[in-house]
């Protein structure tokens, strides 16, 4: 066969792609051949008519900012006059063909009655001859072995192979709550330890549901990982002969599966420990608190036979989840704490990252070392520290264009539109989806526990959850330290005594996110109802000394949308600041009051404002000249 030059071969569809490529804008798994009109994804050309192309280049090249429709429109068909509808008929297009959606948008945001903006990041190809599967590829790859904030962690489960690759049976269960980073702590372990070529890595996943239905789900998955392995026809072999019943579903020959012969925990323990006796052999059973009895029992027989081998099992599981009143889970606390107890096993608990490895978090996943100022505080303020919350939200202002990538010098980086502190946080849609399902798995009576916590900014005490549900303040604390107990977004912090020498607990939430959540979902009646009922007890606990809780109880009544009892209360409170000669402080509760005038009726906020107004004027005027004479006194502090 003849070899001839690649540059004398004709242009083919490898050449004319990869010219085009150094002119290509990437974005996530799409490249737009801005040389050739097309769109491309991982290596495949899709099919995109010329104006929609010319729409989306056109978004591409201007990612970030809004587009207005008559910008577009003057663009794409200047001096002509088109409906402004085509627009849309294009969107739909692009949409499809990029798998967004307007209402989760990856790619196009739609302003509505302002025009569109590209929010997805978008890059420069530097290296003609890599793919954009090849990049997308090797993002997931990054962000599978990316780990913080973990190093204690991962060096211990090294440790423990390190020990059971001499014949230690380790038996370690990894808990923490949802996205705290279990799986890629296993994920980090399992990519470290499969290097070392003793290692043999079998894995199970137990999925909500089928553990009631179907046994040794989990079992029987790292099994047939174990078949089709590298090592398939050594595994085949033994369990063909020292436990053939578990060669169902596993992936070896028919003729070796012997389904009639009944399944029994000693032979697979007997199998599985011949199979580590060449290498070690570890074993990871994933949300264990979904598990089916017969896993746990097999967990169990594993972790206490006495015989020496090269054997560790891992196990992953919510805590807040296996501590809920199900046979399966109370027997996976019962299981956890007797291995524990008998030093059969031991538990890695997750804690929340800090702050300095939120920073380096945020690092990788925007990929650049100097971060916006003050992103890394705001993060991990609304994140609580969760790894799962945190690219959530760090998703979120990419999204709502808070974060945006920016050229200056030649150099490309992220950079925030407005300061952080001025951003209202809200919850992302994923996040908020996966906390409104582990809500709805609760008793209606502990949703509207959390529902009523949720009425209260920081700590949210028993009397104010009794007076909301109309509950007896007894009863609602009980409920609560019984729901604190079982979930782990829930706490118990404190007592506080009230004005009548009684006590009440109050409870807070771990992450402000679910509180937002427990917050939105309440049909707003429902929630003014609440915050009137709230207010008024906490009128009656401090009869006689009102204004000393009058901002709290203006809280909850303009949250109830009661502006003319809100204002009022908020009067009050600026009355007993004028006692205090806190002028600027009544100034500014006056100025709220005022503000709340405006949502009053025809009749009534013209009046109220006119007495607000006289209030406020009194209060400014004192504040003016509080600092008049306090300007020479610090005049002569300056000269000293």
């Amino acid at each position: 066969m003849a070899v001839v030059a690649p540059g004398l071969l004709e242009k083919t569809w490898y050449d004319t792609f990869f010219e085009g490529w150094f002119r290509m804008k990437q974005f996530e798994a799409f490249a737009l051949d801005t040389a050739n009109e097309c769109l491309w994804r991982e290596g495949v050309q899709l099919s995109l008519r010329p104006k929609p192309f010319a729409v989306l280049r056109y978004l591409v090249e201007h990612a970030g900012r809004l587009i207005t429709h008559d910008e577009l429109l003057e663009v794409l068909w200047p001096e002509t006059y088109v409906q402004p509808q085509v627009l849309r008929t294009y969107m739909l297009e692009l949409r499809k063909a990029l798998g967004d959606e307007a209402g989760q948008p990856r790619f196009i945001q739609t302003l509505p009655k302002r025009g569109y903006c590209f929010v997805a990041p978008v890059t420069e190809c530097a290296d003609g001859r890599r793919s954009a599967s090849a990049n997308s590829m090797q993002k997931e790859e990054a962000r599978a072995i990316a780990i913080v904030g973990r190093e204690e962690e991962l060096t211990l489960l090294e440790t423990r192979m390190q020990q059971s690759a001499t014949g230690q049976r380790r038996t370690v269960f990894i808990t923490g709550e949802a996205g705290i980073g279990k799986t890629a702590l296993v994920d980090a372990f399992s990519q470290h330890s499969a290097f070392a070529p003793q290692a043999c890595i079998a894995r199970g996943q137990c999925v909500e549901g089928v553990g009631r239905t179907e046994e040794y789900y989990p079992v029987v998955e790292a099994l047939g990982q174990l078949c089709s392995g590298p090592e398939g026809d050594r595994v085949c072999r033994i369990l063909t002969r020292m436990a053939p019943a578990w060669l169902t579903g596993a992936a070896c020959d028919q003729e070796a599966k012997r389904t009639t012969v009944d399944r029994t925990l000693g032979d697979l323990c007997a199998a599985l420990e011949e199979l580590a006796a060449d290498k070690p052999l570890i074993f990871v059973f994933e949300d264990l608190h979904w598990a089916d009895e017969s896993t746990l029992h097999l967990i169990s027989a594993l972790a206490r036979r006495r015989a020496p081998a090269r054997l560790m099992l891992l196990g992953t599981f919510r805590a807040h989840e296996a501590s809920e009143a199900v046979a399966e889970k109370k027997a996976l606390l019962g299981l956890k704490q007797d291995l524990l107890m008998r030093r059969l096993g031991e538990e890695i608990a997750l804690a929340p990252l800090g702050k300095s490895a939120v920073k380096e978090l945020l690092r990788r996943e925007l990929h650049q070392e100097e971060l916006p100022t003050g992103l890394a505080t705001f993060v991990h303020q609304h994140s609580e520290g969760n790894p799962l919350f945190v690219i959530a939200i760090v998703e979120h202002l990419i999204a709502q264009c808070f974060l945006m990538r920016e050229t200056s010098d030649e150099l490309t980086a992220w950079q925030q539109r407005a300061p952080f502190a001025e951003i209202e946080a809200s919850v992302p849609d994923g996040l908020a989806q996966m906390i409104e399902r582990e809500v709805e798995r609760l008793s209606p009576m502990d949703q509207r526990l959390l529902e009523a916590a949720s009425l209260t900014d920081v700590a949210s005490p028993a009397w104010a959850i009794a007076a909301a549900l109309e509950m007896d303040q007894a009863e609602a604390e009980e409920a609560c330290d019984n729901l604190a107990r079982r979930l782990y977004f829930v706490q118990r912090v404190g007592q506080d005594e009230l004005p009548d020498g009684s006590r009440s607990a109050f409870y807070v939430f771990a992450h402000g996110l679910y509180r937002e959540v427990l917050y939105q979902r309440q049909a707003v009646a429902r929630r003014a109802r609440r915050h009137v009922r709230v207010a008024e007890r906490l009128g009656q606990l401090f009869t006689g000394r009102e204004a000393d809780v009058a901002r709290e109880i203006a809280q909850h009544l303009e949250a109830a949308c009661q502006w003319s009892r809100a204002a009022d209360a908020l009067r009050t409170a600026a009355r007993q600041a004028l006692q205090r000669q806190a002028y600027a402080e009544a100034a500014h509760l006056l100025e709220h009051a005022y503000a709340l005038t405006e949502n009053m009726g025809r009749v009534e906020g013209p009046s109220a404002q006119a007495e607000i107004q006289a209030e406020l004027d009194a209060a400014r005027q004192a504040a003016s000249s509080i600092q008049e004479n306090v300007k020479p006194l610090q005049r002569k502090l300056d000269d000293f």
